[in-house]
């Protein structure tokens, strides 16, 4: 779920009626917003004896973006206050990306020709993610992606071109092919808890989704369910008459939807009012937003979404929720990480851990020693626990997908608005905080 949402245009928030500033925190006007942790000694900058400097790449305009920037400077404050790493003090660097991929290389090129980064972490929207690996590949800066999904990232580059991009990993969130297995283990919840067996499929039209287009209505058909319905959206949807018309028609038990690019105000709008008989389903990455449901006055309750962290409302590790106290300790807005906040902190303690581990952070010419570090990883970070796959891998650098005993992915939470405007993990078992709820209006 790299999910770029789109906020603007005739589908805005803003446009039904909705408080936009309770909905979206932006932070100061400017493309591009610079926070500086730790002590700074600029007469060490690029040499060993120096500092470190991360640099972060994030929608900054965006609540996921502004959640990535305060988790990474909770971190580096964490670190320096630690004795920095491997004893050096760290400098964090934070760039607007705008979820635009020429901005993305651009920013990218700044941060490692004018500040001389040691790592870059972050990038949300994987269109945006794959105007940064232009550059990664050129420089071979260690790179850890923290909010894009698309198993493109790590299949078509590093899979294709091992020693040009050996230096990109993925802390997370899975990737969208094992998202879309995970999903059909979700319907298989549903169906056991609500007997739910008819299900619709809609989609933004972007890189992110295509895994689940491709493979989810067939997962579901072979589970034994009826996908009735298959359509993917234009980004930016101004008029959800149709597809509301749509799914009175077919009937759904439930609607699996996978939307960052559309807000899809109107469809929740619709769904409560006149009380549309299914369930809605998947990856709302704008349900994620911690004022979402005051935005939108209620209507998101019985909505669910998949969100790395599970919004802070389990404890996923026994780091999960410490984290989410130090968090709101520090930050008003937005008032959760979100997810790509979560892997972002979690980020920065992996690589922190790896190049301890290597003795080095000169990745320009130690950067094998530094890979060889990150591969062997075993981090249990806020998320979940971090590992990842090797060169030889389908994904190589990918983070992996985690099982339980059933084979079952459990590293992909799956958290519920509650008509009290709460948020509850409903799945998987292990992190269940209350059991999902359907619709009181559903029969």
């Amino acid at each position: 779920m790299d999910n770029d949402t789109n906020r603007s245009g005739d589908n805005s928030i803003e446009s039904k009626g909705v408080d936009r500033r309770r909905f979206l925190a932006v932070a100061g006007t400017g493309a591009m917003a610079t926070t500086v942790a730790g002590c700074l000694d600029l007469s060490g900058e690029g040499d060993d004896d120096g500092e470190i400097t991360i640099g972060v790449l994030a929608p900054l305009g965006q609540d996921q973006g502004l959640g990535a920037e305060n988790s990474a400077e909770l971190a580096v404050d964490e670190v320096n206050e630690d004795g920095g790493i491997d004893g050096r003090d760290v400098t964090l660097e934070v760039v607007d990306t705008q979820s635009d991929p020429g901005t993305t290389q651009n920013e990218t090129e700044r941060l490692i020709e004018e500040n001389n980064a040691d790592l870059l972490v972050g990038t949300f929207s994987s269109e945006a993610t794959q105007g940064a690996l232009e550059s990664i590949g050129d420089y071979g800066i260690p790179f850890i992606i923290t909010g894009s999904a698309s198993p493109t990232l790590t299949r078509d580059y590093a899979g294709d071109d091992y020693e040009r991009y050996k230096s990109v990993f993925r802390n997370g969130p899975i990737n969208s092919d094992y998202q879309a297995e995970a999903m059909g283990d979700y319907a298989e919840y549903l169906n056991e808890r609500h007997g739910w067996e008819e299900f619709a499929f809609l989609a933004d039209n972007a890189s992110w989704t295509e895994p689940f287009a491709q493979q989810l209505p067939g997962i579901l058909e072979d589970r034994g369910f009826e996908v009735v319905l298959e359509d993917r959206l234009q980004p930016g949807l101004d008029d959800w008459s149709s597809v509301i018309g749509e799914l009175q028609s077919t009937d759904p038990d439930a609607l699996f939807r996978f939307f960052a690019h559309n807000v899809a105000t109107e469809l929740l709008g619709a769904w409560h009012q006149e009380e549309l008989d299914f369930g809605i389903e998947g990856i709302h990455v704008a349900s994620m937003t911690p004022d979402f449901f005051d935005a939108m006055q209620g209507a998101a309750s019985f909505e669910t979404t998949s969100q790395s962290g599970a919004a802070g409302a389990a404890p996923i590790t026994e780091k999960t929720q410490d984290f989410v106290e130090r968090y709101q300790e520090e930050f008003d807005s937005p008032e959760l990480p979100m997810y790509m906040g979560f892997n972002t902190y979690d980020a920065v303690y992996v690589y922190k851990n790896a190049v301890e581990r290597a003795g080095t952070t000169d990745y320009e010419n130690d950067l094998d020693e530094i890979v060889d570090a990150m591969l062997e990883t075993d981090f249990t970070g806020t998320a979940g626990q971090i590992e990842f796959y090797g060169e030889d891998h389908e994904y190589p650098h990918d983070v992996m997908e985690a099982r339980d005993e059933d084979d079952r992915i459990s590293n992909f939470p799956i958290t519920q608005w509650t008509p009290e405007g709460d948020i509850e993990c409903v799945y998987p078992e292990q992190h269940r905080t209350a059991d999902h709820q359907a619709p009181p209006w559903m029969g």
